[in-house]
């Protein structure tokens, strides 16, 4: 008797699971003993993210983004900002002990972030530019915001000049007509250690 009703009970299951089916194709699934059950899921639509769109280069310069305003521009303010850099590179460099092999400070010295770091333009095919020496506040693909000791900022572009910065004794040389590229994109890139060196 419970092996009828075991059998009923089946056979009323599998008709409502699988109500595509016929009697006869579910009698047979049954004789040969192996049932695989229909399962309709339904798909689920993945929803598309929003891409969060930042201000165009129009938008940045007419909201003044990145001036400096004058009250801002003394250099003392920014002699804390230069004393995390140096404690920065000394981290990136492992302590730029004097054993450590120059070229590999330099490789790292290529993609280090600059801003902080006290530079002084030592060649440059415009002579006004040589000897200025300063904290650089901003690095564009094209140029350094640089602040004087007289508490004046220079716009310094780095084509054409050569840059010098000094750090426990190790004195690095960027030649700015191979730097022009955003920060960001300079840590990404991969620099040869070979090449023509010209202002």
């Amino acid at each position: 008797q419970d092996s009828e009703k075991a059998k009923t009970f089946v056979h009323a299951f599998l008709r409502r699971s699988m109500p595509k089916m016929k009697d006869e194709a579910i009698q047979e699934m049954l004789t040969r003993k192996a049932v695989v059950l229909e399962h309709y899921h339904k798909k689920k639509t993945k929803q598309k993210r929003k891409k969060t769109k930042g201000f165009t280069a129009k938008q940045r310069r007419e909201l003044r983004l990145f001036e400096i305003e004058p009250e801002q521009q003394r250099y003392a303010i920014f002699l804390p900002l230069h004393e995390l850099w140096k404690q920065y590179i000394r981290d990136l460099c492992h302590g730029l002990k004097p054993d450590a092999q120059p070229h590999m400070i330099q490789s790292k010295l290529l993609k280090a972030d600059l801003h902080g770091a006290i530079v002084t333009v030592t060649k440059s095919k415009c002579p006004s530019y040589v000897g200025i020496t300063g904290i650089i506040l901003q690095e564009f693909k094209h140029v350094f915001k640089i602040i004087t000791k007289e508490d004046k900022l220079k716009v310094v572009p780095k084509l054409n000049n050569v840059f010098s910065l000094e750090l426990d004794g190790f004195i690095s040389y960027i030649y700015g007509s191979k730097f022009l590229l955003r920060a960001s994109e300079r840590s990404a890139k991969k620099f040869k250690l070979k090449g023509t060196i010209d202002l």
